[in-house]
């Protein structure tokens, strides 16, 4: 997907709007008007007016996607367009014929004026949001909630004339006054109720979301970066000051290790926060977009939860800037929405995504050695759930059908363990001088968005780059059917598996809680009838207290993620006070925490000699 050239798009509207009547009719020849009204919603339904390009054929097919760049899944989004017309330049009616589930054939093209419809969103049907199930995966997904939010995925409003996907869109949308549209998109229509966006081909319309809703929103820049993080909760539980520090911190670190790599000068965060007590959004997680992110959770979260999954989610979806955004294939470059061939690739753009959505958090100070580590045997254990023998790339080619879908998950899991596995390859020739990630800038600045790679000659570009190791690697392993020797490739950097001790939490008896909560008022209580932990023994507790406060601050049923996190940061034998209710009456107890230290096998530097090397792969 393209990076919209807008200053160029506008700049030639200016110049026709200046010259003769021929320039004129030139502009409406080649460009494509799209009106959206969002001011009046009969029934749920929005009404799309799309003005037509001159045609010369004698009829044409106007299309909806049927899959979208990113979710690799058949989603069918014409399914959602209800009473589709075409009218001539009088107002006359012009036959229409459905085609297919996506299609609609219109006779006597060549008098075509505009083609008019409604759309029902897809939030409100939604049972479990599967990706790539039979439901649209909710941040690829629509919605329309009159006067309050409308979360604008272009693809599920807008189509495309047959063969006419290149040409310039310029879509009006009309909005209450009182909603704000957040996008990477820039609106050039000053009007409170009405915004104008241009993009160069249909590409670009699709790579560019709009949420409309009550104006929530913070703005921060990052080494020339500006960043939109725009929040939508359906009952007002978070707001998106209260949600931007996890955000920010996040993107500085990630701005910080990708270096040069990048040059977006906006990038665009759309968070919708679904009420599950409602008809709405169920597919959580998140969409990635050239300049923005779409990302849905359920706004039930509590505060520390959910800005641990927009640390962990966002920064996924925002380093595919790397790849599939600026590295790819012709596949993905010249993307076909409807009859779609998918690149063997995965892979890299979904695998290296997710590497360094890991990788960045060790390197930056995020998580520690033992979380990555951690991380990487989970994702370990995943792939061998799946099928470790599938050829990643045969996956990837027929990722659509069985029984290659069923393996997609695989992406996320083995596909970011190829990239570690290639990273330390690269430091290990290298003497920790290069990694995994000076191999995608190279990619990037010999192709980039523009410039597109043939899958076939992917392999030979990056062992030309890199070193012949690689390339066995790469034909064995990801082309192949051989398991990966996961403990080989730790080994080269020092890493084994080994005994970790680590402190575990004070209310723990191992995997037993030693308090509980009460739904129906909210209250922490501890647990009667159980073997307390040191801890609390130490303190005085007893069963059935009420637990109102640590250390001065307050804490409830809705808060209590929140205070087990934060007495993971308590060191052994620090002074802890705990108010509580025993019996109705209040008190305070005072004591010394008692942290657990708990034994579990995993890995862990083992090799003195490789430090260098480690320290190169996860900070270098």
């Amino acid at each position: 997907m393209k990076k919209i050239l807008l200053s160029l798009t506008i700049a030639t509207l200016v110049l026709s709007c200046k010259s003769g009547s021929n320039t004129v009719s030139k502009t409406e020849i080649n460009e494509i008007g799209v009106t959206i009204d969002l001011v009046n919603v009969v029934d749920d339904k929005v009404l799309v007016t799309v003005k037509a390009p001159t045609i010369t054929s004698e009829e044409i097919v106007y299309q909806l996607p049927k899959i979208i760049p990113g979710t690799y899944s058949e989603d069918d989004y014409g399914k959602y367009i209800d009473d589709l017309k075409a009218f001539d330049k009088k107002g006359n009616p012009i036959t229409v014929t459905k085609k297919d589930v996506n299609s609609w054939t219109i006779a006597d093209a060549k008098n075509l004026d505009k083609v008019t419809y409604l759309v029902n969103d897809t939030y409100d049907i939604e049972k479990g949001g599967g990706f790539g199930g039979n439901e649209v995966f909710s941040p690829a997904g629509t919605n329309i909630d009159a006067g309050k939010n409308f979360m604008l995925n272009n693809h599920g409003f807008v189509g495309y004339f047959s063969d006419k996907k290149d040409l310039t869109y310029k879509v009006t949308v009309l909005h209450p006054e009182t909603l704000f549209g957040a996008t990477s998109l820039t609106d050039i229509d000053a009007s409170a109720t009405s915004d104008v966006f241009v993009t160069q081909r249909y590409n670009d319309l699709v790579d560019n979301p709009i949420m409309y809703s009550k104006p929530d929103f913070t703005s921060f820049t990052v080494d020339g970066m500006e960043i939109l993080f725009s929040v939508y909760s359906a009952n007002g539980k978070h707001t998106a000051k209260a949600l931007s520090g996890d955000l920010e911190k996040t993107m500085r670190a990630q701005k910080k290790f990708l270096g040069p790599i990048n040059s977006n000068k906006k990038y665009t965060v759309l968070l919708y926060l679904s009420d599950m007590k409602k008809k709405d959004a169920k597919g959580f997680g998140a969409l990635e977009h050239n300049t923005s992110t779409t990302v849905v959770f359920p706004e039930m979260m509590p505060a520390s939860s959910l800005g641990e999954q927009i640390k962990d989610v966002v920064s996924h979806e925002f380093f595919h800037i790397v790849t599939p955004l600026s590295v790819h294939s012709n596949e993905i470059h010249y993307f076909d929405f409807n009859t779609p061939k998918m690149s063997k690739h995965l892979w890299m753009y979904e695998g290296v995504t997710e590497y360094f959505a890991n990788l960045f958090q060790i390197n930056q100070g995020l998580i520690d050695e033992g979380d990555f580590y951690q991380r990487m045997v989970g994702k370990i254990k995943n792939a061998k759930r799946l099928n470790d023998k599938m050829p990643f790339t045969k996956m990837s080619a027929n990722v659509l059908k069985k029984p290659y879908k069923d393996q997609y998950l695989n992406v996320y899991e083995k596909g970011a363990l190829i990239a570690m596995c290639i990273d330390i390859t690269i430091r290990e020739k290298s003497n920790g001088e290069r990694g995994i990630l000076d191999l995608m800038q190279k990619l990037s600045n010999e192709f980039g968005s523009s410039k597109p790679f043939s899958d076939e000659e992917l392999f030979d570009k990056i062992v030309a780059l890199t070193y012949p190791e690689v390339g066995t690697f790469l034909t064995t392993y990801v082309d192949g059917e051989t398991p990966i020797p996961y403990d080989d490739y730790f080994a080269k950097v020092g890493v084994a598996n080994t005994t970790i001790k680590k402190p575990g939490n004070p209310f723990l008896n191992g995997t037993s809680a030693s308090i509980s909560g009460i739904p129906a008022t909210k209250e922490i209580v501890v647990r009667a009838n159980t073997d307390l932990t040191p801890f609390l023994k130490g303190l005085g507790a007893k069963g059935d207290d009420v637990i109102l406060s640590l250390n001065g601050k307050e804490y409830n049923l809705d808060s209590i993620s929140e205070m087990m996190q934060s007495v993971q940061a308590w060191k052994e034998g620090e002074t802890v006070t705990m108010k509580i209710k025993r019996a109705g009456k209040e008190q305070t107890l005072t004591g010394k925490a008692i942290i657990p230290i708990t034994e579990s096998q995993g890995y862990n530097a083992a090799d003195a000699s490789k430090i260098k090397l480690k320290e190169a792969w996860l900070k270098g």
